[in-house]
């Protein structure tokens, strides 16, 4: 798993890469305009529906039960589960996918909908490119389901390079398909076709075409073969659609969330896109901590209980839990203290712009340990088929955010959203947390690991903070090189949960 873990956090690493890259593309070319306001309220509905199939539901629904499969009937059955599920979720994502483009204008426009703040002429615009972007989204319901039976298999190579490569059909949009000019790279000019917005979502396309195409030779290698049926009746497709239910409610409350955190943010030009841009940040370190980990984790948490091992269960989360606890907290710290003069230069923002960026990136950072808990405490009840409680914990982080978001908007205005959302989710976590000790064996211990990474988060933030106050250097290098000596002091108080890291 360790190794898993650095592979995955290696590919997340040049994912994130080229998704801060694309970020910086499109905002140079579009700056924090209505425009780019519209694309990314666009994108809401369509990954709501992304989520509810392949890409969040039914992954997490269908590993353990593939996992269980493969452990107890061999490779073949588990095949033959595969395709009877992904040809549920093709159909049912095409018949949605028809209806919402159908009933785009009223979605957009309606008060509780996607952005009733914009003006018409943008409100037309969200409708326009939202039904684009459902085309991506019908690719995605396979090429989600292909990643999922990939990682069932222990192959986790694949499942990495493509969100790469949706990230390079994006870069390609950006740059070729929607600027006026062409783009002048190391002395070659890029040809332009003048798209504007559109060529983002065409990027988009694209870039999910090439993620689903990347992950066709893992089926090869596995010897996958097709079944034309569907067969509700089938025991393991019921097994799965057990999970599945739950699950599908839980991922609607999650994107609610960010519907409504839109739907607040369209009344004020820019908030939109600052709120997308910090919380991009923060899944930087999401990601690479948080998702790899609880990637690797999944199927042998579902092996680990299929073959009855719950001791081995409880030490395989509690070694999880405390790298997460204590290198998650120095390193929100740090880059919530150093990161505002980097956003402005990367971005190309004006110093308005920036502190706005940059609270909102803090106030997500505050939920940093929260999420990457979550990553691991919500597959440690999926491992179990039961997807009740994280049912019940979404519904809690739903209700709260809700509350919070309409408490904090008006004082602190998109930062306050920010902040919203990283307080629900953090209750979220501390709720998942309390039920999970009650079903080990023993009690999971990570109070070391909290109280070490608070004080490496502190010793490591007021090195940075003192560095970017006394370091006569440019704003952008001093943030950058503050960060990284902030980073590396905070290391020796946490050195106990790298080390675990290597030997999860």
């Amino acid at each position: 798993m360790t190794r898993i873990s650095l592979l995955l956090a290696g590919f997340f690493a040049l994912d994130k890469v080229l998704a801060v890259l694309r970020q910086v593309i499109i905002a140079r070319e579009f700056g924090f305009s209505p425009v780019l306001d519209a694309f990314n309220s666009a994108n809401n509905l369509t990954d709501l529906l992304y989520m509810l199939i392949s890409g969040g539901a039914l992954a997490m629904a269908f590993i353990p039960v593939l996992s269980e499969f493969m452990v107890k009937k061999g490779r073949p059955a588990a095949w033959d589960l595969f395709s009877r599920i992904a040809n549920l979720a093709f159909l049912v994502t095409a018949v949605l996918s028809i209806v919402m483009a159908l009933l785009a204008e009223p979605l957009v426009s309606w008060r509780l909908g996607v952005a009733p703040g914009f003006t018409p002429e943008m409100r037309s615009l969200v409708a326009e490119l939202m039904q684009l972007n459902l085309i991506a989204t019908l690719i995605f319901s396979l090429s989600g389901l292909v990643m999922a039976g990939l990682q069932a298999n222990q192959q986790f190579l694949l499942p990495a390079l493509a969100p790469i490569l949706y990230n390079v059909g994006q870069i390609f949009g950006a740059l070729v398909l929607s600027p006026e000019k062409g783009v002048t790279i190391g002395g070659v000019t890029l040809p332009a076709f003048g798209m504007g917005v559109h060529g983002l979502v065409y990027g988009v396309i694209i870039g999910a075409v090439l993620h689903f195409l990347i992950q066709l030779p893992g089926l090869i290698k596995y010897k996958f073969h097709w079944t034309p049926a569907i067969g509700l009746r089938d025991a393991g497709v019921r097994q799965v659609l057990r999970l599945l239910g739950p699950r599908v409610i839980t991922m609607l409350f999650i994107q609610l969330i960010f519907i409504a955190r839109d739907n607040l943010a369209s009344h004020a030009v820019g908030a939109v896109s600052a709120l997308t841009y910090g919380w991009m940040i923060l899944q930087v370190p999401e990601t690479l901590i948080g998702t790899a980990i609880g990637t690797a984790l999944l199927p042998t948490l579902g092996e680990q209980l299929a073959q009855g091992d719950r001791q081995e269960f409880h030490h395989t989360i509690e070694r999880a839990l405390r790298v997460l606890v204590g290198i998650t907290l120095p390193v929100s710290i740090v880059i919530g203290t150093g990161i505002g003069p980097l956003l402005q230069v990367a971005f190309g923002l004006d110093a308005a712009t920036t502190s706005l960026v940059t609270w909102v990136t803090r106030a997500y950072l505050v939920g940093l340990v929260g999420h990457c808990v979550l990553e691991v405490l919500v597959r440690s009840f999926y491992a179990q088929q039961d997807a009740r409680l994280p049912l019940l914990a979404s519904g809690l982080n739903l209700l709260i955010n809700l509350a919070l978001a309409a408490l904090l908007y008006k004082p602190l205005g998109a930062a306050g959203l920010a902040l919203a959302i990283s307080l629900s989710y953090t209750v979220e976590a501390i709720f998942l947390w309390v039920i999970l000790q009650r079903r080990m064996p023993a009690k999971v211990e990570v109070n070391s690991s909290l109280l070490r990474g608070l004080l490496g988060g502190l010793v490591g933030g007021l090195i940075c903070y003192a560095l970017m106050l006394f370091v006569p250097l440019s704003p952008w290098m001093v943030s950058l090189a503050a960060m990284i000596a902030g980073g590396l002091a905070a290391v020796p108080w946490v050195w106990k949960e790298a080390r675990i890291l290597l030997h999860l």
